[in-house]
């Protein structure tokens, strides 16, 4: 980058300056003679109209001394000889700068021939380039009807040499040899610096990125004073410390799943050599052994299935299957699910909706994201084990929310709820579970794009949320507020109280 930014500014001066040399001195002497022409013009319709002002040809052969003194200071200026003659052609005033090269006056005089070659243009305006007795210099001859082309008071005759001559040129030629010789030895030096400037951040930014390719991920990119630089070191910097968040979340998944595997499977080890040692012929422990595999083993399926079906919702892989239903009645269904999970365990469920709701979504997936949330709350609960589930139209949509007695979560937490892996450590009881749960609710209401959060104080608990949004609501007249409660007595049965497993979704 760095030779290709030196190497464009460089070719960037290099042709200026040729254009310079090219427009300088090459066409000089064009430029040159249309600059003078156009001087000349105006100068010749000056005298002429103080010619007309004095009345020259229709009163008098003369003209007054303030426009002689004029005619001199214009003369000696711009370096020309000035002749006026009268309609007939006689002279009448002439000033002479030029000596032996003016066309005008002396033995070069070519007056008849320019007052000639003037009547045959039809604007009353003449002039051409002649070559003077100095060699290499050509003259200017102009000339100019003054009143009328028809019957013309007078002629006004100028000519003018048309230099720069030699020595101007080889001037203009050494001075612009040597200050393209000094920008080129200043461009030089500055187009370095401000290479280097530009492409020492990027050379930066590039080696500390080659560190975080190799699993450093701790890396504080620095800008270099450019707002493309600061904006990707920023980017970077937000890149990295996510991707160290997302591996410490993957090295705890490892140990979160390498201990839910380890467990079952020690446990289906264990009672399969108990089955074949001891209880083989005793068919009541036979069974009880037998049930301990089936449980564990449901607990692996579950386990599995939750990594495989996040995989899927994450890659875009499972797509939605929508179809009606009421959604009150659905959440009926879920809680009195929940009798024969949560009967020996002393669970309230609180169920309140404001009127029947139909809606047009997956109910598969919308089911287990409700199942997830009320798993999560089992999980959490405080101690009165009160969970709150509750079903209110908003502007926006059908708002469905699961509430706890918990704890609570601080907001760094509830900013890190909904991640892959994560799982708070505020819960109150046994969480069986990899901490998946709250993703797959994330993903699945993703790709419904329904909008969902969580509102959280410590110490009073929190509640998880999610909205279904007016396109998917099919509503119904209003019919009041329903509330049910479910309560399940606690019972104290040391063996499956000791298991305290919620549901096979638990997140």
């Amino acid at each position: 980058m760095r030779i290709h930014v030196w190497g464009w500014f460089m070719i960037f001066v290099i042709v200026t300056f040729a254009l310079l040399w090219v427009f300088q001195i090459l066409f000089l002497q064009v430029f040159f003679n249309r600059m003078k022409t156009n001087d000349i013009v105006q100068i010749a319709e000056q005298m002429v109209k103080m010619c007309q002002d004095d009345g020259f040809g229709r009163e008098s052969l003369k003209l007054s001394d303030e426009t002689i003194e004029k005619f001199r200071t214009m003369a000696v200026e711009n370096n020309m000889c000035v002749e006026v003659r009268d309609g007939r052609n006689r002279h009448a005033f002439a000033i002479e700068t030029l000596g032996e090269n003016c066309l005008i006056h002396g033995m070069n005089n070519n007056n008849s021939d320019i007052i000639r070659a003037l009547g045959k243009q039809p604007d009353g305006v003449y002039y051409g380039w002649k070559p003077a007795r100095t060699k290499g210099m050509q003259i200017l001859i102009f000339a100019c009807v003054i009143g009328s082309t028809k019957t013309p008071d007078g002629y006004l005759l100028l000519n003018t040499p048309l230099v720069p001559d030699n020595a101007t040129i080889n001037n203009l030629k050494r001075q612009t040899i040597i200050i393209t010789f000094i920008m080129i030895m200043i461009a030089f030096f500055i187009s370095f610096i401000v290479s280097k400037r530009l492409a020492q951040p990027i050379v930066e930014v590039t080696k500390e990125a080659e560190q975080l390719a190799h699993g450093k991920y701790d890396i504080v990119f620095k800008g270099g004073g450019y707002n493309e630089v600061d904006r990707l070191a920023e980017t970077l910097t937000y890149a990295s410390h996510e991707i160290n968040r997302v591996d410490i979340m993957q090295r705890d998944l490892i140990a979160n799943t390498s201990h839910d595997l380890r467990t079952p499977l020690t446990m289906l080890k264990a009672y399969a050599e108990m089955i074949r040692d001891i209880s083989g012929n005793n068919p009541v422990k036979r069974e009880q052994h037998l049930q301990v595999i089936i449980d564990e083993t449901d607990r692996l399926t579950a386990l599995v299935n939750d990594i495989l079906d996040l995989s899927k919702l994450e890659n875009g892989k499972m797509s939605l299957e929508r179809n009606e239903f009421q959604m009150e009645q659905k959440l009926q269904d879920i809680i009195d699910r929940y009798h024969g999970l949560s009967a020996v365990s002393g669970y309230t469920f609180h169920l309140e909706t404001d009127r029947p709701a139909k809606v047009s979504c997956d109910a598969v997936k919308i089911e287990r994201v409700i199942c997830n949330l009320v798993n999560n709350a089992m999980n959490y609960s405080g101690e009165d084990k009160q969970i709150y589930i509750k079903q209110e139209h908003l502007p926006e949509g059908l708002k469905i929310s699961v509430r706890d007695t918990g704890e609570g979560m601080d907001q760094e937490t509830v900013s890190r709820i909904f991640d892959k892996y994560y799982r708070s450590e505020n819960y109150k009881r046994a969480v069986v579970g990899t901490g998946l749960g709250l993703s797959i609710v994330k993903a699945i209401l993703k790709l419904h794009n329904y909008t969902f959060g969580v509102d959280s104080q410590v110490g009073v608990g929190s509640t998880f949320w999610f909205i279904v949004h007016k396109e998917d609501l099919r509503d119904e007249p209003a019919a009041g507020k329903h509330s049910s409660e479910k309560h399940f007595p606690e019972k104290h049965s040391p063996e499956k109280h000791s298991l305290e497993k919620p549901t096979p979704n638990d997140p």
